[in-house]
């Protein structure tokens, strides 16, 4: 069994921002595997499903960012599953927008929900950095981290979350080259 979490703010005025596309990532999976309802648990949003021949939680933290290691470590505790079976889906701004890179382990980069994880769980989990691109100046961070996708974004977001979805398999399996490689090619 693993554990797949999306890193987001609850709330609709959330929904469009950057900050949220590991929310996305993880509504897209789930309606493309055809994942069960979602129930309230661990402080988050939980759907159960399949994705090739393993089983996989979905968790979307309804604590906000800066707290999300509170219903990751929740769940994890639950189900018994050590730190190896826990891949976090999350922006990305040292990616140029639309790029996605697995990486095992690592640093926080001063984003808030991966901080609040590592201090919970230590920093031994996976990543799927899903790229927003860096606004240029440090001033401007906050702003475009969270800032809604702009109208010409959508269109090429939405290419990126269904090539997520649809090579899940590979992620699930732990072909973590091999996802990477297939949601570039669909993207090409």
């Amino acid at each position: 069994m693993q554990l797949w979490v999306g890193l987001g703010n609850p709330g609709a005025q959330y929904a469009m921002h950057r900050h949220n596309v590991g929310f996305m990532a993880l509504d897209a999976i789930a309606a493309v595997h055809g994942f069960g309802a979602t129930a309230k648990k661990f402080q988050g949003w939980l759907q159960e499903g399949r994705i090739g021949r393993e089983k996989v939680l979905l968790l979307k933290p309804a604590t906000f960012m800066n707290e999300s290691g509170r219903s990751v470590g929740e769940a994890l505790r639950f189900y018994k599953l050590g730190v190896e079976a826990l891949t976090v889906f999350h922006d990305e701004l040292d990616l140029a927008p639309m790029k996605v890179k697995v990486k095992q382990g690592g640093g926080t980069a001063g984003h808030n929900g991966l901080r609040s994880i590592d201090q919970h769980l230590g920093p031994d989990f996976r990543r799927v950095r899903i790229g927003i691109g860096h606004p240029g100046h440090k001033d401007r961070v906050t702003g475009h981290v969270l800032g809604n996708y702009a109208k010409s974004e959508i269109e090429p977001l939405s290419d990126l979350l269904g090539a997520l979805a649809a090579e899940a398999e590979w992620l699930a399996a732990g072909d973590d080259v091999r996802f990477m490689n297939d949601v570039a090619l669909r993207l090409g």
